[in-house]
């Protein structure tokens, strides 16, 4: 994993220079709103894993896949930013504890947590790369398996839910490309509930696609409250 973060770092610091490298004097420093995010609304979709840290793991491991869906909110400052968050991460889970519900402790499971967090950031603009930090507070759903023996050769598989507020802080960059951005996110996750007793840090790495859609939502303000 160490190898993987130093990657991302790696390819993080590449777009920065690029981008650098090509802004010209105009466009590096810029004494105006922020022109990419002025007034605007945009949607991510991120893909990645889910990495347990700590004591976590004695539980908790990657999954392929973990998924992020949220938004980019640009204040009245753009860089200043709001980033609502809907965060579903899986992992391998083994139970550690017995419980007394169940008459059988499952190993090679599966455990989800839903995370929604709503955070604050702020944003640095180097011509078309954008670099951020945000930090702020969630509210965690938890989903672990449970398994009970019915007997004559049969079991049966539960879930078993629980919730949890949180705390995430998190970076990332952005590049905008012709009609779309492409964007990375690392993100780190406390959670204020143990799971099998062990508490849980988890670091999240997502890549994906980022969207403008200032002017759909522009559409459905002027249909939920339409003009007099």
């Amino acid at each position: 994993m160490k190898r993987f973060i130093i990657l991302l770092f790696a390819v993080l610091s590449t777009m920065q220079l690029n981008a650098q490298e090509n802004a010209d004097t105009t466009t590096m420093y810029y004494t105006g709103p922020d022109t990419l995010h002025y007034n605007k609304i945009y949607y991510f979709g991120g893909t990645g894993l889910a990495f347990p840290i700590g004591k976590s793991r004695e539980a908790l491991s990657s999954q392929a896949f973990s998924r992020s869906i949220g938004l980019d909110i640009a204040l009245r400052n753009p860089k200043y930013f709001l980033i609502p968050t809907l965060f579903t991460l899986g992992f391998n889970y083994n139970q550690l504890e017995t419980d007394e519900n169940y008459n059988r402790t499952l190993e090679n499971g599966q455990a989800t947590i839903y995370a929604l967090s709503l955070a604050g950031g702020i944003r640095k603009q180097v011509n078309r790369l954008n670099s951020y930090a945000y930090a702020g507070p969630a509210f965690a759903m938890d989903v672990e398996s449970r398994i009970s023996d019915l007997g004559n050769t049969r079991s049966r598989m539960e879930k078993l839910y629980s919730f949890s507020p949180a705390f995430k802080l998190g970076f990332g960059s952005d590049y905008k490309f012709r009609g779309f951005y492409l964007g990375l996110e690392l993100d780190y996750m406390h959670h204020f509930r143990n799971i099998q007793g062990n508490p849980v840090n988890v670091l999240t790495v997502m890549v994906g696609l980022k969207s403008d859609i200032t002017s759909f939502s522009d559409r459905m303000v002027q249909v939920i409250k339409p003009k007099d």
